[in-house]
Formats: C-alpha cells, structure tokens, sequence
C-alpha cells in the first residue's frame, strides 16, 4: 500500500480538520476556514485571469479594426510625391512588404442641409486598396470601384452617413481648410461630392468621420497634382517599426516613414497603464485572500498545540512540525490556484456567451455602440499571462505559511499539555 511521507500525510489530514468541542464532539470550523481562504484565493486568481482576457481582447480587437482602416506603415512628403510609382514598385520589392498603395489625406467640413460635421478626407486608388487594407470588404452599400476618376464621388462611414442623413446617390458639400483668391478676399475651397458608398469598419471613430474618394480627386481639390503618400501593408503588423525603420534607411531623408504603433501611440500607451494598474489592483486582493492563510494556520497551530506536543514527545523534530504546516499551507495556496485558474479559464473562454446571456436578462447594455469602439465583450486568453498569475498566487500563498509554520515548529511539549 502506498504511504507518503508522515510530514505530507499529516498536513494533508489538517486541511480538512475538524475543531474539538468536546469527547466525541467536534464541529467544521477550522475546516470552513481553510475553504474561505482557498475560496478567496480561486476568486482572486479567476478575476484577474478574466479581467486581462478581456483587457487584451479590447487591445487586440480595437487594434485590428483600426488597421483594417489604417496603413501598417505610411510613407509621407509635404509636397506629394512626384515619383510615386518608381518608388511604389521599389518598396513592393522589399523583404517583409506585401502591398504598396497610393494616398492623399487631409482634413474637411461635410455639410448636408443644416447638418455640419469635420472629416478626415482619405484619397485611395481603388484598384489597389485591397492590397493595403480591408476597405473594399467593408463597403455596406455600393462598391469601392464607383469611386472613379473625375466622377467627385465619396464613400462615407456608415456613422458618418446616419449623422449627415446622407445616402447612396446623395449630394453632400466638402469645405477644404485651403482657400482660393477671389476678387471678394480669401474664399474657402468647396465641391460638390455625390455619395457612392457606405462603409461600415466596426470601429465607430472611422465610421463617424471617414470620407474616401479617389486619389486623383482629393489632389485636385487640394491643388496636389501627386499623392502625398504611400500606404504599406507588412507581412507581420507586429512587426511594422521594425520595417518601417529598414525602410527609412531605403527612401529619400525627405519622406518621413511612420508605422501605426507611432501613429498611435497615446491609445496603446494608455491601454497598456491601464493594464498595469488593473493588475496591479487585483493582486492585491489575491494578496489578501493568500494572506488570510496567516490567521487560518495561526488558529489551526494554536488548536493543534496539545497534537504537536505529542508529535514532540514521540521524537518528531521542529523541522517536521514545520513542514506539516507548510504542506497545509501550500495545499490550500495550490488548490486555490488550481480552481482559480480553471474557473478564469471558464469565463474568459466563454465571456461571448455569458455576456450576451445576462444583458438578456436584465436588459442592459455593457457597451453601447455610439460611445465604446466595439460593441461586443471580446476575450483574448494569453497562456503567459494565466501562467504568471497562477505562479504568482502560489508564491504569495507560500509567503503566507512562512511564519504560522515557523511558529508551529517553535511549540514546547510542556506548556502545551499542561492544561490537556
């Protein structure tokens, strides 16, 4: 028959030990106590788990909708380029470059009827846009192909759209920061744009601002006679500063080379404080959890003192009795971590369905449309993560048993049993 070792047997039995009240009598206390503080530890593991799911599924998803919109890296001269395509076909040809489209981008004033609303202007060349983004997939209503040379048609985002009250066939003003001299003084440059197409990225900041049109238009109502820039799609968008600054050392020192992590950097860097925060906030209460495992073996020492004598007695070493309480502890840290991480992992695998399922019932919204990036509870688990959260329960766990284990083994015989 397999035996363990008396240190771990032991430690074991009192993880689930009941207290003495009398001969023949004993009730759950110490028992319900040692499942509190594994209970606290389960739900401090779990919560943390959940909380950074979905912190970097809100990361992750905000981030890919933006690049289905915005340009892995972004090639740019004051003046547009005059040899665009020469240095299109060049930068198509580099390692780690897959698509290499032409663009012009500036800023306007969209007016409908009474209707006013500030845009950002975005030329493309439809033929090529597939290349660079997901935007000719993204068109709800028309097609990107509409948006022909000489026509003046735009494509606005579906929000954009709604807030204007425009519509497919539509026509819509587009007021340009620059000016023509008139015999009148400085008159604000306008045209006249019919709507082509509605395009819906998922992410409610383009969608309510966005105005696409060919390249060649945008130029011409800038007075630009090239592209101001170039759009790059990466092969690997984690990997976008690392391409951008290769191709930096390739293009002229006049055009300045961006990637998106530059572009946007304030959202990212405020994304990832906040997760540091949030981690840091929960841990605390793991913390707190892990150390009620204190007052839990503290009790558990002093009720077992007249057990501790007679383990004395019988020849069992300080050493001994310190490790039984180490075993208790580490098994209640253990188990804690172990339900904590199943129980996270539970939630976070399926928050798309528990999320949906509560708004239901109580008829609530968690992230209105018009005020959050994406309207949905995304969960991105990241073994890394759960790894170091579960680590980092147990290891606090095993601060907490280092003084009632120490103070266990510190136990006299005779004082102990003088009373028994």
């Amino acid at each position: 028959m397999l035996r363990f070792p008396i240190d771990l047997e032991i430690g074991l039995r009192y993880t689930r030990s009941k207290r003495r009240k009398a001969v023949g009598k004993c009730d759950g206390f110490l028992s319900f106590i040692s499942g509190i503080s594994t209970a606290g530890i389960a739900l401090g593991v779990a919560s943390l788990i959940v909380v950074l799911s979905v912190m970097n599924g809100f990361q992750k998803e905000v981030r890919d909708r933006m690049l289905s919109v915005l340009s892995h890296v972004e090639i740019t001269a004051p003046d547009g380029l005059s040899n665009w395509e020469s240095l299109a076909e060049k930068l198509a040809n580099e390692p780690h470059v897959i698509g290499v489209a032409p663009m012009v981008s500036s800023q306007g004033l969209l007016t409908r009827n009474s209707v006013m609303r500030g845009v950002a202007i975005r030329g493309i060349a439809p033929g090529e846009e597939g290349k660079v983004s997901d935007l000719p997939k993204q068109f709800i209503a028309g097609n990107i192909n509409d948006l022909q040379s000489g026509s003046f048609g735009v494509a606005l985002g579906a929000q954009l759209a709604s807030i204007v009250g425009a519509r497919i066939g539509d026509r819509i003003n587009l007021i340009v920061p620059e000016s023509d001299l008139t015999p009148a003084g400085a008159m604000p440059r306008m045209r006249t744009l019919q709507v082509m197409g509605i395009v819906d990225s998922g992410h409610y900041e383009y969608d309510s601002s966005l105005a696409i049109m060919h390249w060649k238009d945008a130029a011409a109502l800038l007075r630009l006679r090239d592209p101001s820039g170039l759009r790059i799609k990466v092969d690997d968008m984690q990997r976008a500063p690392e391409v951008a600054a290769e191709l930096a050392s390739v293009v002229p020192q006049a055009l300045w080379v961006t990637d998106w992590s530059r572009s946007n950097r304030n959202w990212f860097a405020a994304v990832q404080t906040e997760k540091k925060m949030m981690f840091i906030i929960l841990t605390l209460i793991i913390a707190v959890a892990a150390f009620n495992l204190v007052s839990t073996l503290v009790m558990t020492v002093n009720e077992k003192q007249a057990d501790i004598a007679i383990l004395r007695t019988m020849g069992a070493s300080p050493g001994l009795i310190q490790r039984i309480f180490l075993v208790q502890g580490l098994a209640i840290g253990l188990m804690g971590s172990l339900a904590g991480v199943g129980l996270g992992l539970l939630i976070a695998c399926n928050i798309d369905v528990i999320v949906p399922a509560i708004e239901a019932i109580f008829r609530v919204r968690f992230l209105p449309r018009d005020v959050y990036f994406i309207s949905e509870l995304p969960s991105d688990v990241r073994m890394g993560d759960v790894v170091t959260v579960g680590l980092m329960a147990f290891g606090l766990s095993v601060l907490a048993t280092l003084y009632p284990s120490r103070r266990a083994s510190k136990v006299q015989p005779a004082e102990a049993l003088r009373y028994e």
